[in-house]
């Protein structure tokens, strides 16, 4: 028994230098783990821009219904739908051979007219002089007087018939009544129309300029009376910079606007007020009910922006990494909205100013413990220029 335990002691004696070893292999990594350090942003106020969108519907400065203001049927149509046209171009002709007809009848009447004016002249004035001699009396003077008036009545009546007989053909010929665009044609040649009809020959859209129409709900419309200066809504509209017009395939059109009134009133129907923008569109780009969005800006002096970078995404949730005053790094959810240009965010709930985020912190553990190195605000932004950020 001595002579086993004898032989076993070498080996214990191997196992013990093998734990001994194990105990030293692992205490002397946390002997040498040394804190690291990471680039650290101080919020601080910073002047930005922010941006509010809104659905639009577009619509030109004019939008005018070509109507007939008489019957007949489409003789002609000159334009092609969504053409430009300039005022007094030919747009339509309606023929009716009616009107044609009652100028024809006015002009004979007109010159029957004229024929009985002129008999009534000579009697008067084979009158006057028998008169003067009295070999007839006054009366027959009178009469004559009062036959040549009667015949001049008629012949102003003649005249008023064939006017009315040519306006009537001079509307058959539609033209332009302003510069604009050919909207819809549901009418071919050989329709019938009338001033009664229920659909317009066509419409024409004056796209100059054009309006931008588009909604605010209470909630929008009492946010911007108590955030724009002025005492009336006209001089919080004055107060507001040019605002931007999204077209539908994401690109901001190049002309800037200005925002107007469309309706002063809220309605009750949809709980929202009307404003419009104008837009300059001498190219004509921009057309009569296309869809858009109208940005507006709104300055703001005292943002607290945090690079994009700094922050990561989870269950539609902004975490950025904040640093305690003992250094720690906390995972922190935030309430942000991100610039146009996606390079920062504008911090809204979750971090004040003074506060301290970690900006290369990915892969951090919270609590961990790390050494900052501030960074400058000034150098940080210059580098990462945005047009948001003045």
């Amino acid at each position: 028994m001595y002579d086993r335990m004898k032989q076993l002691i070498p080996y214990a004696f191997v196992v013990l230098l093998l734990l001994l070893a194990s105990c030293n292999s692992k205490k002397k990594p946390g002997k040498d783990m040394k804190p690291k350090d990471y680039p650290v942003l101080t919020l601080q106020p910073r002047p930005a821009i922010t941006y509010n969108d809104f659905p639009a519907t577009v619509q030109g400065q004019q939008v005018i219904e070509i109507r007939p203001k008489v019957d007949g049927y489409v003789q002609a149509i000159y334009v092609n739908e969504g053409a430009s046209v300039t005022k007094g171009q030919l747009l339509f002709k309606i023929s009716n051979p009616q009107y044609e007809q009652d100028v024809i009848t006015a002009k004979a009447a007109i010159k029957s007219a004229v024929a009985d004016v002129s008999a009534a002249k000579m009697d008067v004035e084979k009158v006057r002089p028998l008169v003067e001699k009295d070999i007839v009396s006054k009366y027959e003077l009178e009469s004559a007087q009062y036959t040549l008036q009667s015949k001049e009545a008629a012949l102003a009546q003649a005249q008023a018939t064939l006017a009315n007989a040519e306006t009537n053909v001079g509307y058959t010929i539609l033209k332009s009544p302003a510069d604009g665009v050919i909207g819809l044609i549901p009418y071919k040649i050989g329709a019938l129309v009338s001033s009664t009809t229920t659909d317009p020959l066509t419409t024409l859209s004056n796209t100059g300029n054009v309006f931008a129409y588009f909604s605010l709900n209470e909630k929008q419309l009492l946010s911007f009376s108590n955030h724009v200066p002025g005492n009336t809504l006209e001089e919080k509209l004055n107060h507001l910079p040019e605002v931007s017009l999204l077209l539908a395939d994401g690109t901001a059109y190049a002309a800037k606007g200005k925002l107007e009134t469309a309706s002063g009133l809220i309605a009750t129907e949809t709980g929202t007020a009307s404003f419009k923008a104008i837009f300059p569109n001498p190219a004509g780009i921009l057309r009569s009910g296309a869809s858009a969005i109208v940005r507006i800006p709104r300055n703001n002096d005292t943002a607290l922006l945090v690079p994009q970078s700094a922050s990561y995404e989870l269950q539609d949730k902004h975490f950025v990494y904040r640093l305690t005053p003992d250094n720690l790094v906390f995972s922190t959810a935030v309430q942000s909205t991100p610039t146009a240009d996606g390079q920062y965010l504008i911090i809204q709930g979750g971090l004040k100013k003074n506060d301290r985020v970690v900006l290369n912190g990915f892969n951090i553990k919270d609590s961990t413990v790390i050494i900052p190195r501030p960074v400058n605000t000034d150098s940080l932004f210059n580098a990462n220029p945005s047009p948001q950020i003045q």
